[in-house]
């Protein structure tokens, strides 16, 4: 069987996961290389998982003769960046969300892979999860009309290091959690986002907004197709890791992720009445598998990935809207413009 030689780029909690899937449950797939900007973990999980090559940088890995795929997974101001490299070094990519964190950044990546001709596929795994993909075969097939109000909730269980804000290398909560959501939004209700309205919070941790980020936020979504929608994200939510999502039709409504029905639930960090999720590399842990599966089975058979660098830039747009939109304390429209800024 013929196998995609790959390299993962990144070995941080994420990309640990990608290189142990691809290493250990990929099939079509040839863990060839891993690189860190600290050379040391990369060596450690290279030996760990049993893999010959280990670098402390992109440039090197590229140079690994016979490496024909990459997965990115650094930090988030650092990926467009690692996209364009690839893509001139002539290999197909499967890069972490966001796309990046500026516009601008975002096309000079695409057009990196345009020009090269390789493939890109971003990590929206959301869209691999068992339950939102038969959610959305649900709403494909007609079964509750037309959505016309989308409403989701990401909450993570622990709140970041503040190192994490400290190292400027991490996008604002809007680009580390919340594009997710943004995806699903424009995905699931098969229409794009025209406007969006944000508010966030820091009053539980007043230092983060030192670093022009939030500990929780709700947006506010206009559809170009009339429907609307709502978006909570929250850093710190002690009880679990909590991820659900709604989509309301003209003929019926779809559920994904709702906690059992029971009189009452009590949720606290010292436990709740209900089996919850404590992590995301849990709750979603099927679908970053299927996700790289996909990624490497569309490369063998010369075919285009399913979730788009195309995808990857629209779920960027909302996401700097809704910034721009806390910063002005205003409705903002979403643009697909190279310049558009927050």
């Amino acid at each position: 069987m013929r196998k995609i030689k790959m390299g993962v780029l990144g070995v941080g909690e994420m990309g640990k996961r990608h290189a142990e899937n691809l290493r250990r449950l990929v099939a079509g797939a040839e863990l060839v290389a891993i690189a860190d900007v600290a050379e040391a973990r990369a060596k450690q999980v290279a030996e760990e998982l049993e893999i010959e090559h280990a670098f402390g940088s992109l440039d090197a890995m590229l140079e690994l003769k016979g490496l024909q795929a990459v997965l990115i997974a650094t930090p988030d101001k650092l990926h467009a960046q690692a996209v364009s490299q690839a893509a001139k070094a002539g290999k197909d990519i499967l890069c972490e969300k966001p796309l990046a964190l500026t516009m601008a950044d975002a096309y000079a990546a695409l057009d990196a892979v345009g020009k090269a001709g390789v493939r890109l596929q971003v990590g929206f795994m959301r869209r691999y999860d068992p339950a939102y993909a038969a959610a959305m075969k649900r709403i494909e097939a007609g079964e509750i009309g037309t959505p016309l109000i989308f409403k989701s909730v990401g909450r993570d269980k622990d709140e970041p290091p503040m190192a994490a804000y400290h190292s400027g290398v991490n996008g604002m909560i809007f680009y580390t959690n919340t594009i997710h959501d943004f995806d699903l939004a424009r995905w699931m209700m098969r229409d794009e986002v025209a406007e969006v309205h944000s508010y966030g919070t820091s009053v539980t941790r007043p230092e983060v907004a030192k670093f022009g980020d939030v500990v929780a936020s709700s947006v506010n979504l206009q559809y170009r197709g009339g429907g609307i929608g709502n978006i909570e994200s929250y850093a710190s939510a002690t009880y679990a890791y909590d991820v659900r999502t709604e989509i309301l039709g003209t003929k019926g409504a779809i559920f994904v992720g709702s906690i059992e029905q029971t009189p009452a639930v009590f949720l606290s960090a010292n436990g709740s009445s209900q089996t919850l999720a404590d992590h995301f590399l849990t709750r979603f842990a099927d679908a970053y598998l299927v996700e790289v599966r996909d990624f490497v089975q569309n490369v063998l058979q010369d075919k285009p990935v399913r979730v788009t660098g195309e995808d990857g830039l629209k779920a960027l747009a909302t996401a700097v809207a809704a910034e721009s939109s806390i910063k002005q304390g205003r409705a903002v429209k979403v643009t697909m413009e190279r310049s558009a800024t927050t």
